[in-house]
């Protein structure tokens, strides 16, 4: 166990054109291979913003694997000092999304982030930011997609399509249950396409999103009792 640690990659700009600047900068940077084979601990991270002036709320809730029972959640409150541009969300979220990190004495060995990864316009979406930062293995899992196309994927659970942007893949539009919107599933650093897949899909439940970011969502909405209910009940069903 030991807290976490960042690498300084940056000042955290205040202008569109250095905050782009940067992540040119660092896209080259982000390793897209890399497997996680035996987690002992995977997180989940995602940050609940309301009107303009009102305080941000970010959450990471990390659970056990292979049994998915809630060991640590933290939550972080913080104004967003970067403003709303698509493209540039690390640099309004990252900031709060890491004091929420820094509370954790628990390690991840996998990180999902509700957000891309390099299914980017600069291939640098927050799930890489923060893979960097954090020298972790993450993975973007969107709800939306912000750039490239694709073909539907197939209507069974598992089914997926490559997105695609120009001639380059850069993720997958992931059906993770029947009958529901697919998440777009990314790279965020240290872990290859095929991996990033394969813990989205290992790690739902039953619902759209995975484990850890659905307990992450509600932790940061303030729902943190129910997500901890939640968790309860269906350990009691795994029993």
């Amino acid at each position: 166990m030991r807290r976490v640690k960042l690498e300084k990659l940056h000042d955290w700009p205040h202008s569109p054109a250095r905050a782009i600047a940067i992540q040119r900068r660092l896209s080259p940077r982000v390793l897209r291979s890399g497997k996680v084979i035996s987690p002992r601990f995977i997180a989940g991270v995602d940050i609940a913003a309301g009107r303009p002036g009102d305080m941000a709320q970010a959450a990471v809730v990390v659970l056990s694997y292979p049994e998915l029972a809630v060991v640590a959640t933290e939550i972080a409150q913080g104004e967003l000092n970067f403003p709303y541009i698509p493209g540039l969300l690390s640099f309004r979220e990252s900031p709060l999304v890491v004091a929420v990190l820094e509370k954790l004495t628990i390690t991840p060995d996998l990180i999902l982030v509700d957000g891309q990864g390099i299914a980017h316009p600069r291939r640098m979406g927050l799930a890489c930011h923060l893979g960097l930062l954090l020298a972790w293995p993450t993975i973007g899992c969107a709800k939306s997609r912000l750039c490239g196309h694709h073909q539907p994927p197939g209507e069974t659970q598992g089914s997926f399509a490559q997105l695609v942007d120009g001639d380059e893949t850069i993720g997958a539009a992931l059906r993770t249950r029947a009958g529901v919107r697919p998440v777009y599933v990314s790279i965020g650093h240290r872990i290859d396409l095929e991996n990033a897949i394969y813990w989205v899909l290992e790690l739902c439940r039953g619902y759209r999103l995975p484990e850890p970011l659905r307990l992450a969502h509600l932790a940061a909405g303030g729902s943190l009792k129910q997500a901890k209910s939640v968790v309860a009940y269906q350990s009691r069903l795994l029993e």
